[in-house]
């Protein structure tokens, strides 16, 4: 396993490029198996995810080449693979998309139970609910959904559960009711923009549905969807990730290739917490004047400030002068990341679905373990803010969901470096591996192809 070494102290300065959304790119890659044909995708970030995806949809039929442009190319043949294996699936939760395009498409599918970030208990019923309304037959047999229809037909369906919308579960719904016989309107449908991505893509591929980044949407069904050239909108989170980490080392960054309508709530925080924010058509600067102020944050499903950075922004508290709170709504146990950051000196107690955050003057450095994607993310911007050189552990995790952040600090001044972990088990983890595919090109119009 690799490890991330980091000297602290150093305020980040200058330009950073936001790359292409890794929870819109995967649905997407997913449902290219509806799409008879060969579909182009840019702007797809290199991640441990996105290569995983491809390696998923290889065993079920879709060959994926580098295009001309710096695109990537993903052709979907008529072949009668419908088993997606838990090997696979194991690996990352966002692998159940291809259970809505199989069933559409082939008639039949077998997904294993997904895996992902160690994030608490997020189950599919929703998902499973939602195909069934549709007309599918599932059963759940030694950790797999097998599901089965000759031909989905439209229905009425409600995808709220407990935490909100299910975002994954709205996507693979959407996608299969594209393909089902007559209307679907999907009621509490999730307004993420990444879901809205999926749409747009499926709009362009000639799927009709109306009412996308809206709770209720309206899909009449197509007998066939066609390939398109598409590019992938930019990563938001990966976006609130750098504009925190110039609040939280008090330097100026200005973050390219983004869409500040879709960071308004991240946005709002920061002003809050004291740091000057500029806002530009596609870039916002971000510039950390002094120590942050404390304030209590709630993270909810879109349009309020997404869970994905619920972390990143406890990081920035543990700094902040007075007590803060932060509340996850969407997922009550994602606070793993609060035990390393006290190792790093900040004051956090937990209490319920909340952290209670008593900020301190300055972090010190430490050796500290990820838990889960979004929690290494924490820990690198806490490291960059403390005093010394800190040591953050199973950065495996930030490679499933950030493209190259360790070369992009080092481009806004950070001391960073990627080392073997002498600690880690010889060959548990080999490191990411830039693909052929590994330079996307500029994003172009999305037209059918």
């Amino acid at each position: 396993m690799d490890m991330l070494s980091v000297q602290g102290g150093r305020p980040l300065v200058g330009h950073v490029r936001v790359s292409g959304a890794k929870n819109a790119a995967l649905p997407i890659m997913a449902a290219t198996l509806a799409i008879p044909g060969c579909t182009i995708l840019e702007n797809i970030p290199v991640l441990r995810d996105i290569a995983s995806m491809t390696e998923l949809l290889g065993q079920l039929g879709v060959r994926t080449e580098p295009e001309a442009t710096g695109g990537l190319a993903f052709t979907s043949t008529s072949g009668a693979a419908f088993v997606a294996d838990y090997e696979l699936v194991r690996k990352m939760r966002a692998s159940v998309c291809v259970l809505g395009p199989l069933l559409a498409s082939r008639g039949e599918a077998c997904v294993s139970l997904p895996g992902g970030c160690n994030i608490g208990l997020r189950p599919i019923d929703l998902h499973l609910r939602g195909l069934v309304a549709l007309g599918a037959e599932i059963e759940i047999r030694n950790g797999y959904v097998q599901a089965r229809a000759a031909r989905l037909r439209g229905a009425r369906i409600h995808l709220s559960g407990p935490q909100g919308s299910t975002v994954t579960g709205t996507c693979n719904v959407m996608t299969a009711a594209t393909l089902a016989r007559g209307i679907t309107q999907i009621e509490a449908a999730a307004c993420e923009p990444e879901v809205a991505d999926l749409g747009h893509f499926l709009q362009a591929c000639g799927a009709r549905i109306e009412g996308l980044g809206t709770p209720l949407l309206t899909i009449e069904g197509v007998d066939t969807l066609y390939p398109c050239r598409y590019a992938i909108i930019p990563d938001r989170i990966e976006a609130a990730t750098w504009m925190i980490a110039a609040a939280i080392t008090r330097g100026q960054v200005t973050v390219e290739h983004c869409q500040p309508e879709t960071l308004t709530a991240v946005i709002e925080h920061l002003r809050l917490a004291g740091a000057d924010v500029l806002v530009h058509e596609n870039r916002v600067t971000v510039r950390g004047t002094a120590r942050p102020r404390a304030g209590a944050l709630v993270a909810t499903p879109y349009p309020g400030f997404p869970t994905d950075v619920q972390a990143q922004w406890t990081a920035l508290m543990s700094l902040a002068e007075g007590v803060g709170i932060v509340t996850d709504h969407v997922f009550p146990e994602r606070f793993m990341h609060a035990a390393e950051l006290m190792r790093m000196g900040a004051q956090i107690r937990r209490e319920a679905n909340s952290v209670i955050i008593q900020g301190v003057p300055q972090l010190s450095a430490a050796s500290v373990m990820a838990s889960d994607l979004r929690a290494s993310a924490a820990l690198v911007l806490a490291a960059l803010a403390a005093e010394g050189e800190s040591t953050i552990r199973r950065i495996y995790h930030l490679d499933r969901g950030y493209e190259r952040l360790d070369e992009k600090l080092r481009g806004l001044g950070a001391i960073v470096e990627r080392k073997r972990d002498p600690e880690s088990v010889s060959g548990a983890s080999s490191p990411l591996r830039q693909p052929h595919w590994s330079r996307p090109g500029n994003p172009s119009r999305n037209t059918p192809q």
